[in-house]
């Protein structure tokens, strides 16, 4: 917090909140610059590609790393920012429990021995109709016999299933689970490999790449005589940058591990 003089007085001043984008060069990362810069509260102070050391990020003003980049280096990234002094905010998907319990573990060992706690938010997804989605699926899938997701994006994408599907079949297992339901109805004997997609916690995931996509999906409930059908669409990436710009602002109240960003909104 500065101060400046007016004729009122002492006015406080609310400094910006130093930014530094780790995979700034690449479609998420440069869409994350463009938002930063236009925010009047947050000031981009370091744009980091993959051969860049971040050790020195808190030297030139920031203090929330941004990662968006792939998923074989984003857990080292996330050390490298925590050890660097700095809250992280990461997009990046390809996160495992093992791999969760590893930065829990490392951010719950640094704020040990400091008096302001860092924090971490990842999030499968920072699209609010996404995030809104993964809620409605996990609260009416209770009510169903039978759930499936599709997920479509882009062909560029390195990782399949998306981490926002993977997220969505585990709610709904997770609310299934905790209703009592048995296993999703399913009679097939024979199938050529990978036609039923991914099984993740006994819920079918299947991934489209098509060229014009960018980040889709699809949740699909089934009773007999009935269907309810979810779906989120993001047409472009600037429909990340609420969510995004969002959990710049409020990683610093939220010392430790934060997974998700329904837990930053009143849900």
């Amino acid at each position: 917090m500065t101060t400046r003089l007016s004729a009122l007085g002492t006015v406080p001043v609310v400094s910006a909140i130093g930014v530094a984008v780790v995979g700034a060069a690449g479609r998420m990362g440069s869409t994350v610059c463009e938002a930063v810069e236009a925010a009047d509260d947050l000031e981009l102070v370091a744009r980091v590609d993959a051969e860049d050391d971040v050790a020195g990020l808190a030297a030139v003003g920031a203090s929330v790393g941004v990662d968006f980049t792939v998923p074989a280096a984003v857990e080292d990234n996330v050390h490298a920012l925590l050890d660097a002094g700095l809250h992280a905010v990461v997009g990046t998907t390809g996160w495992t429990e093992e791999s969760l319990g590893r930065v829990r573990d490392h951010v719950e060992r640094l704020n040990a021995e400091r008096s302001d706690g860092l924090g971490v938010v990842i999030a499968p997804n920072f699209a609010l109709s996404a995030v809104l989605a993964m809620r409605f699926a996990a609260q009416a899938a209770r009510y169903f016999e039978s759930a499936e997701v599709v997920e479509l994006h882009h062909p560029n994408k390195v990782d399949a299933p998306s981490g926002t599907a993977l997220a969505t079949a585990r709610h709904i297992a997770g609310a299934r689970r905790d209703a009592g339901r048995g296993d999703v109805p399913d009679a097939t004997e024979t199938q050529i490999d990978g036609a039923r997609g991914a099984v993740v916690d006994g819920v079918h995931v299947h991934a489209v790449r098509l060229r014009g996509l960018v980040a889709h999906e699809e949740i699909l409930l089934g009773n007999p005589g009935e269907q309810l059908t979810i779906r989120t669409d993001s047409f472009d990436r600037v429909s990340f940058m609420p969510g995004v710009l969002l959990a710049v602002r409020e990683v610093a109240r939220r010392p430790g591990l934060t997974v998700g960003l329904d837990q930053m909104l009143d849900l």
